[in-house]
């Protein structure tokens, strides 16, 4: 009799549907934040698992267009703190729309606060900035002009000198 052959099957070393970079956000009161995201940018919850007291969203998967990210519960002792709970976040997302007026008031109407109007900037982008009722920020953008590097290297000159009330 012969010896059974091994299969092996080559696992991917990032999944199908996945990204290099995937967020994870840590949030006060995830399951809130999961149905906010969905009324403010059209996500779609993947899936959700919850920790062993059955109300504690340890992971879920969510996707908004074609890019996807996990969300979790904050759990200080396992040392996973959302915004709130630190006073603010240094990171933000940059999530790009179709319409960036409509996505803003929508995110507004879902219960976000406005962190910065919509304007359009140096760089070609439509964009403005809201923070979700987790703490954590969005810049909604719309690509409205391709700039070429010089022009944006000038432009952003101008602006940044703007920025610095005209010094040099």
């Amino acid at each position: 009799m012969k010896a059974a052959r091994k299969l092996t099957v080559a696992v991917k070393p990032i999944p199908e549907g996945y990204h290099s970079i995937t967020p994870f956000l840590t949030v006060r009161y995830a399951a809130q934040a999961i149905d906010f995201y969905r009324r403010a940018f059209g996500a779609e919850e993947l899936s959700r698992m919850y920790g062993p007291d059955g109300k504690t969203v340890m992971h879920a998967e969510l996707k908004i267009g074609d890019s996807r990210f996990f969300i979790g519960d904050e759990v200080p002792e396992m040392e996973c703190r959302s915004p709130l709970t630190l006073g603010g976040s240094p990171a933000g997302i940059y999530l790009y729309v179709r319409d960036v007026d409509e996505a803003f008031h929508k995110a507004l109407e879902a219960g976000a606060t406005e962190k910065r109007p919509l304007e359009d900037m140096f760089w070609g982008d439509r964009t403005g900035s809201v923070v979700d009722p987790s703490g954590h920020t969005w810049d909604l953008a719309t690509r409205r002009e391709d700039v070429p590097p010089e022009e944006m290297q000038r432009r952003g000159a101008e602006f940044f000198k703007k920025m610095g009330g005209g010094k040099s």
